[in-house]
């Protein structure tokens, strides 16, 4: 569970919101939804320990994150967070298979062929990132997710470079990975990715729709 107390987030004299507050529970899926520039992606990068908060706390399993040192947001982000970024932090000159090792467990063996044949990509385990589209990309992505099995997904536009098919299976699979207890914090624009949703959170209004 995440759960957002009396957070502000100010740059110089203009606050994004103020006294912020939410949770989403594991097994949960909510939608961060608003007009651009309301703070959506603000805060996506503040629950993700990318950005810190003027003031107020981010729990997550009763850890108060706001409270962590250096080792401790390296810790968090490793073992516990996923992130969907909206331009794709794939490592461009590498192959498939070395981003997705990138995410890889200790221990473990993930069966990527199962995973790439699930986002759409079977049998590209060897081509370069860079030759690959953007919403190919934006799939490596959501694979690589698959193979790290984090306790809490945020999701920054997630389906923005797809078609509608393709936007329906980054959803599902992200509702397949809310299901078996993950957290998933998604920040849209797309109604359908919304109503895929079980909470929605209007960021501007700062309450729950």
């Amino acid at each position: 569970m995440i759960t957002v107390k009396n957070l502000t987030k100010s740059f110089g004299t203009r606050t994004l919101w103020r006294n912020l507050n939410l949770t989403v529970p594991a097994g949960r899926m909510l939608a961060l939804v608003g007009a651009s520039g309301s703070g959506k992606t603000t805060l996506l990068n503040c629950i993700g320990l990318l950005e810190r908060p003027s003031s107020g706390h981010i729990l997550f399993d009763n850890t108060d994150l706001t409270r962590l040192g250096p080792g401790g947001r390296r810790r968090f982000r490793r073992d516990k967070l996923g992130y969907l970024f909206q331009d794709y932090a794939l490592i461009d000159n590498a192959t498939v298979k070395a981003n997705l090792d990138v995410a890889r467990r200790r221990g473990t063996r993930p069966d990527y062929a199962r995973i790439l044949e699930r986002v759409g990509l079977a049998g590209r385990e060897n081509e370069k990132v860079h030759y690959l589209s953007g919403g190919e990309q934006q799939r490596v992505a959501l694979a690589r997710l698959m193979v790290k099995q984090p306790t809490l997904v945020l999701a920054d536009e997630p389906t923005g470079a797809l078609d509608s098919a393709n936007s329906a299976m980054v959803v599902n699979v992200l509702r397949e990975m809310s299901e078996q207890g993950c957290a998933v914090v998604i920040a849209t624009h797309n109604d359908g990715v919304r109503d895929a949703c079980d909470l929605v959170f209007d960021v501007h209004e700062q309450r729950e729709l």
